[in-house]
């Protein structure tokens, strides 16, 4: 879904059948001028899709976490956030890794809860690309935003919902290498906790995807604690430039050398 701007307000859905929150929400609906749907049901990804909404605040204990998890993945453009009674911290866990933006516990104070829309949507829009219509074609691969996925011809990765963010972030920074906490926050929209590997884990899911498609390319590689950067580069040494379809190339990078190549691994 795309982001709202100054022309269009902000249009949220919420799933929750507490009569008390809605109307308190309400009135600041109002204030702030924006339009809200209220639903007592699991509204199918069609249904919320028809509805042209920017945010969805559910209550898991009306939805299942399952059903956010497949909101998230069938509606990536969707701001998630979960609003509900006191949580096993293996549920709130399971609910952010699996697409909810953010996480509020009640009781909650409404216009803490509209202050959190806010920054979820502020975040999404910060993290959109320059050229999101447009799609970067590097080595054998095209990323389709259109399609939230990657393809070699007709074949597609079926990149999940973060892989596809995170390739889309790399890839747009133009060969630059990312840090791993400037990827977490781009990608989750949160700050990350020391020790938190999901980068990690989501690369190496990524790579595979990658090199099962493209299995004479590598795209994306490892700077030994920085981050990583996203090149087309043969894997037998060669390397083109990258381009974005309709764009001109980007100037070509040097030879690739063994020690990076071990660094890749």
């Amino acid at each position: 879904m795309a982001p709202p701007n100054a022309a269009s307000p902000i249009r949220v859905a919420i799933i929750d059948d507490d009569s008390g929150l809605v109307t308190v929400l309400d009135r600041r609906f109002v204030r702030l001028r924006w339009e809200r749907e209220v639903i007592g049901y699991a509204a199918t990804p069609d249904q919320l899709s028809a509805m042209r909404i920017h945010a969805v605040i559910l209550n898991p204990e009306i939805t299942g976490l399952d059903y956010l998890e497949r909101i998230a993945l069938a509606l990536p453009g969707l701001a998630l956030l979960v609003c509900t009674g006191t949580a096993p911290v293996a549920d709130r866990v399971r609910g952010l890794r699996g697409g909810a933006d953010d996480w509020i516990t009640k009781p909650c104070h409404p216009e803490e809860l509209m202050a959190r829309v806010e920054a979820v949507l502020r975040r999404r829009r910060a993290g959109e690309l320059p050229t999101v219509a447009e799609t970067i074609a590097a080595g054998e691969l095209e990323i389709r935003p259109e399609m939230f996925d990657a393809y070699v011809g007709d074949q597609s990765a079926s990149l999940s919902r973060k892989e596809y963010e995170l390739l889309r972030q790399l890839a747009a920074a133009d060969g630059r290498v990312l840090e791993r906490e400037d990827i977490y926050q781009r990608v989750w929209g949160y700050t990350m906790v020391r020790g938190d590997r999901s980068v990690d884990v989501f690369v190496r899911k990524l790579r595979q995807k990658l090199e099962a498609l493209s299995p004479e390319w590598r795209y994306v590689h490892t700077h030994f604690g920085v981050g990583y950067r996203f090149a087309a580069e043969r894997a037998d040494g060669g390397e083109p430039p990258m381009e974005q379809a309709g764009g001109s190339q980007a100037p070509p990078e040097p030879a690739q050398h063994p020690a990076r190549d071990a660094a890749y691994a």
